[in-house]
């Protein structure tokens, strides 16, 4: 982890084309601003930390009546049949 100092309209450039600008700083509160391509997700950690979490829940339960309507329906489907080689 690289550890900086930077005072207000300082700027750090990360690769060719990231610019994070420091733009106010007030106790220990620090305004920041992120100049990148469209291209490039820019996210805070804590929400795709709570996303992940509420996707594992979701992922987790279990709702046996959805389970049961997905094996009737895979039982009711016709089975595939293999093809035959043709005889010579």
């Amino acid at each position: 982890m690289l550890v900086l100092t930077r005072k207000v309209g300082e700027k750090v450039l990360i690769g060719e084309d990231i610019v994070v600008t420091v733009l106010d700083v007030r106790g220990d509160s620090i305004k920041i601003g992120f100049d990148a391509p469209r291209g490039i997700k820019i996210q805070r950690a804590e929400m795709v930390a709570a996303v992940t979490e509420v996707n594992r829940e979701a992922a987790a339960a279990v709702d046996e009546a959805a389970e049961a309507r997905l094996r009737a329906l895979f039982a009711a489907a016709p089975k595939p049949t293999r093809p035959t080689a043709p005889s010579a």
